[in-house]
């Protein structure tokens, strides 16, 4: 929302919705007035009798304008609507107050069954607004149901207290902040590789007996240094390689069994392959 005005705006979209959603024959009328006031003789009153600033979203940060990413505006003021919906009929000669009770109950089914607040009955104002207005029912306590109906001079009637939130309400564009200027590069703006990176891709033969000479090949090889252990045991140290492949010979002391060859091209990469030493 950015208008001031929500308050009182969020209060005609709730008496439009129970307006266009009441089913009650003869129609009832809904109106925005304090208890003491008077109105018609059959109707739902909506009265607002406490607003509180939201405890959530009081400590929003400062936030980018949706239509100007470059203008900083401080959080909006986030509040909680508190009603007293109140019934009003003329007391039946046998039931008493229940043409009342019956207007309640409709009134309550059309809020229940509108958690938030359809965008049909919103008004003009707030048919654009970036949150959802929904209504929940707020269970009171009688004494404070009772304190807000003895600074009146009418006697208490049956009412349901109703929750309403979030009303947002922006602040003027004269407290927004111009964002400062962002980086939009460091240095240059491509990386590319002088070369491309060596791979170790596998060990022919992957079983010999000890002393045999085996092949390790892979791509990219030509121009690094290769290092080869076995068990940690170096087997090679700084080989120069020319070509994509290169040679090394089984040490002759190894007993018969598999072993765990780490091979590592100028430690730019490296690969572990299993190497089975014959009898």
């Amino acid at each position: 929302m950015s208008v001031s005005t929500a308050i009182g705006l969020v209060s005609e979209s709730l008496r439009s919705l129970l307006l266009g959603e009441m089913t009650l024959t003869p129609e009832v009328d809904v109106t925005i007035l304090s208890p003491h006031e008077k109105g018609g003789d059959r109707r739902v009153n909506l009265y607002l009798y406490k607003v509180l600033e939201s405890p959530l979203l009081k400590n929003l940060d400062w936030q980018a304008r949706a239509d100007n990413p470059s203008r900083l505006v401080p959080p909006p003021l986030s509040l909680h609507l508190h009603y007293l919906m109140t019934p009003y009929a003329h007391n039946d000669q046998q039931t008493g107050n229940a043409p009342s009770h019956e207007i309640l109950g409709e009134a309550m089914r059309v809020l229940y069954e509108n958690p938030v607040i359809p965008a049909d009955y919103l008004t003009e104002e707030l048919a654009g607004a970036r949150e959802q207005i929904k209504v929940m029912q707020n269970p009171v306590e009688l004494e404070e149901m009772g304190n807000v109906w003895s600074t009146f001079s009418q006697p208490y009637r049956l009412s349901v207290a109703y929750e309403v939130a979030v009303v947002q309400l922006d602040m003027l564009s004269a407290s927004e902040l111009t964002m400062a200027k962002r980086v939009r590069q460091v240095g240059v703006p491509d990386v590319s590789a002088p070369f491309l990176p060596p791979t170790v891709e596998m060990i022919t033969p992957m079983a010999a007996p000890a002393g045999a000479g085996v092949t390790i090949s892979g791509k990219n090889l030509a121009g690094w240094k290769a290092y080869v252990s076995l068990m940690r045991r170096p087997v090679l140290a700084g080989l120069d390689l020319t070509g994509d492949s290169f040679s090394l010979n089984i040490p002759a002391d190894l007993a018969p069994g598999f072993y765990e060859m780490r091979v590592d091209i100028s430690h730019l990469t490296r690969k572990t392959l299993f190497f089975e030493v014959t009898g």
